[in-house]
């Protein structure tokens, strides 16, 4: 997923489930921007405190539902969901900078 989210340059990118925030270092390493989104409460801060002991700065979390994105920032040059869906939510699609970016 992340060689193909950054194949055409990628530099603002929402990840959909931060989970224990290991992705989210990934991206953190290659991104400008980096703005992930996480439903359970608890993952989301230990994420976050992983982070910052990393050093890393260039990241935003919300506790939310990942299916509606993160409209606030979008639009967003890649899309990583690292959480299972039966669908491709359209909030996400429409907060894409571009429409090829799957």
């Amino acid at each position: 997923m992340t060689e193909l989210a950054f194949a055409d340059g990628a530099r603002r990118v929402l990840e959909v489930g931060t989970g224990s925030g290991y992705q989210t270092a990934v991206l953190c390493a290659i991104a400008a921007e980096v703005y992930s989104v996480e439903r359970i409460e608890p993952l989301l801060r230990t994420a976050r405190r992983c982070l910052q002991e990393l050093n890393f700065r260039n990241f935003r979390l919300q506790h939310s539902d990942g299916s509606h994105g993160w409209a606030q920032y979008a639009p967003f040059d890649a899309i990583v969901v690292t959480a299972a869906a039966a669908d491709v939510p359209a909030g996400l699609v429409e907060q894409l900078a571009r429409a090829g970016g799957w």
